[in-house]
């Protein structure tokens, strides 16, 4: 059952609460975007997005049309299948498939907690932005009640616990998490160390992963409200590369 429309009565108007995190990240990242932009969409995946119930979120979160080009890299072969993109360029090695200061701005939506080797992550990541670039990157909180379930749930049993707590969930679209750059200082320093401006901070969006009870949906609410920074369910990050 959905529970949003009771405690946050605003999303009646529109399909969204005044706290959503995907509207409040992407807006974020609409903002830094032109029209001669070239976007890098890392972990681009299938887009399932396309099925989101609200129209207005689809919109604000579909960046194709909005820019020169969207470009998406993936491990798996299933992304180029997503209709959001321009281009779709499979990673086949650690150097990813773009060049040298192609990109103006790499998108890693819900893709860190999956990266092995967040080093080379942010080496690729300042390697093909331009001189004041951006990266944006919204992931989950290790220090939160969903990374630290993550983080002691097996990967094989993820699917399962997943289904439980969310309405719609593809078996594909279910990767191995390592959670290895995922809090706001570990962020935030490493992000710093390899050249980028960063501002990183918590979010705490609506309590969707607990829509399978009254009770810890409304838990969820109480404590999204008092929760400190550094624990807040979601991160999100912006850096500037910063010219050598």
């Amino acid at each position: 059952m959905d529970y949003k429309h009771i405690y946050y009565p605003e999303s009646r108007f529109g399909g969204f609460s005044n706290v959503d995190g995907t509207l409040a990240f992407y807006h974020r990242v609409n903002a830094l975007i032109k029209l001669d932009s070239t976007v890098i969409d890392i972990g681009c995946g299938r887009g399932a997005y396309r099925d989101d119930p609200v129209p207005y979120r689809k919109q604000v979160r579909t960046l194709k049309g909005k820019c020169a080009s969207v470009i998406g890299i993936d491990v798996d072969l299933n992304a180029q299948e997503n209709p959001y993109l321009n281009e779709f360029r499979l990673i086949t090695s650690e150097i990813w498939p773009v060049e040298d200061g192609s990109v103006d701005l790499c998108l890693a939506d819900n893709v860190l907690e999956h990266i092995e080797n967040p080093n080379n992550f942010f080496v690729e990541c300042n390697r093909i932005l331009k001189p004041d670039g951006y990266l944006c990157i919204r992931t989950p909180n290790l220090l939160s009640y969903v990374g630290l379930i993550a983080r002691l749930v097996p990967n094989q049993q993820h699917i399962a616990v997943l289904s439980k707590a969310k309405d719609r969930v593809i078996e594909q679209d279910v990767f191995p998490t390592y959670y290895r750059c995922n809090t706001i200082p570990s962020l935030r320093k490493t992000m710093t160390h390899y050249g980028f401006n960063a501002c990183v901070y918590g979010y705490e969006a609506e309590p969707a992963y607990l829509s399978f009870s009254k009770i810890f949906y409304a838990l969820g609410v109480i404590l999204g409200r008092f929760t400190p920074n550094i624990f807040r369910v979601g991160i999100h990050a912006f850096g500037q590369k910063q010219p050598r």
